[in-house]
This record gives structure tokens, C-alpha cells and sequence, in this order.
């Protein structure tokens, strides 16, 4: 092979490779010009048939047209690469000024939005929260509370039984007495909230399964006045200035007992379904802790003193929302959960 041979070569590839505007074709034209049977492999064979100067100077050459289709190879790669991603900016051009189309986002529960206010403010008096099984003991549940086999409260719980020992809980307070167990005489004062089971019969204020939440404190030294200012204390930051107040009441597990009421905030006292026209709905049931239940579990009731309290965590979120039933937020209807999203922030 001449070197008048390897310039045409040379100016052959350059003028091939410059206009090619597919990756393929360009693939081709490197593979003919640089590939292992391609013509700069052949040049380079040629150089055995030189010798001395004109063997280096021919070899040379062979490594600059190499180097020259090299060259053009890469800048056509680059130029054919951004070209192709020209076409598919002005294929898939979309305007940035253009409102977003983002998904809806989710949101929790309103029952679930009223839980955690609930235990945020708990939590600044110090209570702890704790947690317990929703399938309960007989004796956690109804025993240990004061609450015996031929007790009347048990016709008012009327429960779901899994078998002879064990059931759905009829209240959040099995859990007190599950965080008594193990406190072993120990001071406590611990919140607790989620579902609990009863076979009420189903009306605008009353649902089978419905959420609750407890808090006891047990100490020495507590008397009724730390109940009531506590009790007061979290009708106010839940509600603002309803009117509040306290009634007495009977409960097993506590004596004296109270309900604590607060102003309907759907009529403002002047009564409706909300609240069966009395124009007050009871918000919590609170009381002292029985000197039998302080007992039962290894504290001496004339050391040690305490008081519990639970609510409907569905009825307060009833009265938060401004709704007059529990039965629709737990129909899953997204048009009124999103509606009850929206007036989330006027209840944390």
C-alpha cells in the first residue's frame, strides 16, 4: 500500500463519517475503518513491506490516519448523541409555567387527627403513653377493675367473647390495670388510647366499635381537686370557652365518679339530636381510684391515692368537626373526609 493510498484513505473516512446522522450507520463506518478486518489493520499490515526510513516514516502515517479517523469517529459520536437528545426535548416539550398536576395526598383520619391532640396535650402534664391488646383477659378487663362476674356494669359492657376467658375490651382501661400490674406500687401516670367493643345498640351517638382514651395518675398525696383541674384543664385546650361541667356520676373502678360534660357545640346549649336536646354532651367519665383496685394490684390505699379518666375519642371528633352523628366518618366516604381535612387545622 502507497502512502498516496493511505491519504485518500484518510480523506475518504473524514468525508463518510462527517456526514453520517445515525448511530448506526456510524457504527458501520468505524467497524470498516477501525475494526479488527478494517483498513487501518490492513495498513498496518502493509509496513512489513517497507524497510529503514521509509518503513518508519509509512508506519507513521498508518498512526496518524489512526488517529485522524479516531478523531472524527468521537466528535461524530458527540455531535450524533446531542442531536438525538435534541429531538426528544422537542418531542417531549412540556411548558414549566403550567400548573402541576401532583397527586392528592393522603391525610389521617379525623378520629386519628383528635387522638393525637389528645395525647400531645397528656403529654405536656407528663403522662406517658402506653398500649395494651385489643383481645382481653376477663380479668384485666372486668376482675381487676372491680368489676366481678355478678356486677351490673357487666350488663352495661355487654361484650364480644373470642371464648370463655377471653374478649374484645370494653374499655381502654384494661390497660390501666395491665400498667398497675407492672408498676409493682410504684407511682404512675400514663395515657392510653385505641379501639374498644361493645353490643350497643346503634344510634347517632353510639357505635359498636368506637375508639377511647384513659389516663390515670397514681401517686401520694393526689385528691379529687388535681381530677378536676385536669379534667378541666383538657375540656379547655380541646374545646376553648364551652361551658364545662361536672355531674356526678357511679363507676366501679372509681369512687366518687364524675361525668364531665361540655357545652353541644352544634346547637350551643339549646339542645339537638347531637346531644338527645339536653344541650350538653359527655365528653369523659373520671373519678378517684377504688381503694379495691389500688389493692388489688399491691398499693396501700392509705398511702398511695389516684384518679382516672376516659372519653370517646368518636364523640369528641364529632363535637370537634361540628358533625351531629358518628356513624358517617366511619363509612369511609372520601368526599367527607376530604371535606374534614380541610377544618383539620382549626382542631390541632
Amino acid at each position: 500500500m502507497e502512502v498516496s493510498e493511505l491519504e485518500n484513505m484518510a480523506r475518504s473516512a473524514v468525508e463518510e463519517i462527517s456526514v453520517l446522522s445515525d448511530a448506526g450507520e456510524l457504527e458501520a463506518q468505524r467497524v470498516k475503518w477501525l475494526g479488527g478486518k478494517g483498513l487501518v489493520r490492513r495498513a498496518r499490515a502493509s509496513i512489513k513491506e517497507y524497510q529503514g526510513e521509509a518503513r518508519v516514516e509509512f508506519a507513521r502515517e498508518v498512526n496518524r490516519i489512526a488517529e485522524e479517523i479516531t478523531r472524527v469517529v468521537d466528535e461524530a459520536t458527540r455531535r450524533i448523541a446531542a442531536e438525538a437528545t435534541a429531538r426528544r426535548i422537542a418531542d417531549d416539550w412540556i411548558d414549566p409555567s403550567l400548573p402541576a398536576t401532583a397527586p392528592r395526598r393522603g391525610a389521617l383520619h379525623p378520629v386519628r387527627v383528635v387522638e393525637k391532640r389528645c395525647v400531645e396535650i397528656m403529654g405536656r402534664l407528663g403522662f406517658e403513653q402506653a398500649e395494651g391488646p385489643e383481645v382481653e383477659t376477663d380479668y384485666f378487663n372486668f376482675d381487676a377493675l372491680n368489676i366481678p362476674r355478678d356486677h351490673p356494669a357487666r350488663d352495661m359492657q355487654d361484650t364480644f367473647w373470642v371464648d370463655e376467658q377471653r374478649l374484645l375490651r370494653t374499655h381502654t382501661t384494661s390497660v390501666q390495670a395491665r400498667v398497675l400490674a407492672r408498676a409493682a406500687g410504684r407511682p404512675v401516670k400514663v395515657v392510653v388510647a385505641g379501639r374498644v367493643y361493645r353490643n350497643e345498640a346503634v344510634d347517632a351517638t353510639h357505635l359498636a366499635m368506637f375508639h377511647q382514651l384513659d389516663g390515670f395518675w397514681v401517686d401520694r398525696g393526689l385528691t379529687f381537686a388535681h381530677l378536676k383541674g385536669v379534667a378541666v384543664h383538657l375540656a379547655r385546650e380541646l374545646y376553648g370557652d364551652r361551658r364545662v361541667r361536672l355531674k356526678p356520676k357511679s363507676y366501679p373502678y372509681t369512687e366518687p365518679s364524675v361525668g364531665i360534660d361540655v357545652e353541644c357545640g352544634l346547637c350551643g346549649g339549646s339542645g339537638c339530636s347531637a346531644c338527645h336536646d339536653s344541650g350538653w354532651v359527655t365528653i369523659m367519665g373520671a373519678g378517684m381510684v377504688h381503694r379495691k383496685v389500688l389493692q388489688e394490684f399491691g398499693y396501700d390505699p392509705n398511702a398511695f391515692s389516684g384518679f382516672a379518666f376516659g372519653w370517646g375519642l368518636s364523640r369528641m371528633t364529632t363535637q370537634m368537626y361540628g358533625l351531629s352523628k358518628l356513624r358517617p366518618i366511619y363509612r369511609g366516604d372520601l368526599r367527607l373526609l376530604r371535606l374534614l381535612d380541610g377544618r383539620s387545622a382549626l382542631c390541632v
